[in-house]
């Protein structure tokens, strides 16, 4: 199955100045984001993407369109508004410090699988909506482009999250374990047998590995390689 390259939107003027952004309209790249945005897209240069899909909200359409454009060829964009950001309802744009004293910060904290947003979003709906949109697209790059192809998925720190905990098997209430950088990638498989996890919260290391060099790798299976293996991108006889 294809390989799903997760990259977080970069850095947003709500970041810097720590507000809970959500889906506020015209939360945009800070120079620092735009930075990231372009050092990302340099390093997924060195992987052909048969197509990025983005979500919805103007800062990962300005990361996915940085994206596209370094890429050599024709990329496909697309916008998915399922995997667009968690609805934080009434939470949306407060300072985060504000909101940590709230009781409901706790419950998000340790027990994220029972908490609605006041006036938003449950985050199991969340998690539900964003892992059948990163599979369907997966099922999609698949049919259009071969079982080889790449493809980027730009959207949101939690929502990201919530992915790979589905790809991990991590219950959504261990999910805050995860840490998800703003212009970090993370990458999922969906392998035959079970999705495996590549990378997880990468700023810097080498992504063209992610490239195969034959299309027959024992980890297409999802079978685990006793002792551990080559490694990502290598290939094993």
């Amino acid at each position: 199955m294809p390989i799903m390259i997760l990259v977080r939107h970069g850095r947003t003027e709500a970041n810097a100045r720590g507000v809970l952004a959500g889906r506020s309209k015209g939360v945009h790249l800070d120079d620092v984001g735009r930075d990231q945005a372009a050092a990302v897209a340099r390093r997924l240069a060195k992987v052909p993407l048969a197509a990025v899909v983005t979500s919805p909200m103007e800062r990962t359409q300005q990361t996915a369109r940085v994206i596209v454009r370094a890429q050599d060829g024709e990329t496909e964009l697309h916008r998915d508004r399922f995997l667009t950001e968690c609805d934080y309802g009434e939470w949306t744009g407060r300072p985060i410090k504000e909101l940590a004293r709230l009781k409901l910060w706790k419950t998000v904290q340790s027990h994220p699988s029972a908490v609605v947003f006041p006036g938003g979003e449950a985050m199991v709906a969340m998690q539900s909506r964003a892992v059948a949109a990163a599979r369907a697209w997966d099922t999609r790059v698949a049919e259009s482009h071969g079982p080889n192809a790449c493809f980027a998925v730009v959207s949101h720190g939690d929502v990201i999250k919530s992915i790979l905990a589905d790809a991990t098997g991590m219950h959504l209430d261990q999910f805050q374990r995860l840490v998800v950088a703003p212009a970090s990638v993370s990458v999922v498989e969906y392998a035959e047998l079970r999705p495996v996890v590549l990378h997880v919260n990468d700023s810097g290391s080498d992504l063209g590995g992610l490239v195969r060099a034959k299309a027959r790798r024992r980890r297409a299976t999802g079978d685990a390689t006793i002792g551990g293996g080559v490694g990502v991108g290598s290939v094993e006889t």
